[in-house]
């Protein structure tokens, strides 16, 4: 996924798959990244998403799998408070854990933060409430189920993810 610029809130997400010695692009989907861009440096409560190359191992949400092979937690703990906007109340109903500074194997939600609390956590791909989030990547209902479906983890998939220049360094 890469973010229109490293202050951006905007960005796309794009769906890879190897086939043969070659990554061919399968689809692509209008997302958003943190409300404030990027950084290579993330800290909790920077408004910022992380730029680099995580792992996808976990996912779950508020809904029933949709027919993932991912490790998949349904609860209504992943359910957005209330108090939040009701543009927001979705955003939870599937996630993917992005693999930064957190447990591989644990349910997305699990508030371990083995790089310390400060660095921030609880990174996830979710669904879109339409603008920027506080640190997560966010995407369309339709794209999340088509992602929960095909994302393998024999394949060991991966996000890449940053502003257009970070990725290019």
């Amino acid at each position: 996924m890469y973010g229109d610029g490293k202050d951006s809130a905007g960005a796309t997400v794009v769906l890879y798959a190897k086939r043969g010695p070659n990554w061919e692009r399968v689809r692509g989907w209008p997302g958003h990244n943190g409300k404030k861009g990027w950084t290579a440096e993330h800290r909790a409560g920077d408004n910022r998403s992380p730029v680099g190359v995580f792992t996808l191992t976990d996912a779950g949400g508020v809904l029933a799998d949709p027919g993932t092979r991912l490790p998949y937690t349904r609860s209504a703990s992943f359910a957005a408070p209330r108090w939040w906007a009701k543009s927001h109340w979705h955003d939870f109903d599937y996630v993917i854990a992005i693999d930064y500074n957190r447990v591989k194997g644990a349910p997305p939600d699990d508030p371990t933060r083995p790089e310390g609390e400060e660095r921030g956590g609880g990174i996830w791909l979710h669904m879109d409430h339409g603008s920027g989030t506080s640190a997560c990547v966010s995407v369309s209902r339709a794209a999340m189920e088509h992602l929960l479906r095909m994302l393998d983890p024999d394949e060991h998939p991966v996000v890449v993810m940053g502003d257009r220049a970070a990725l290019k360094e």
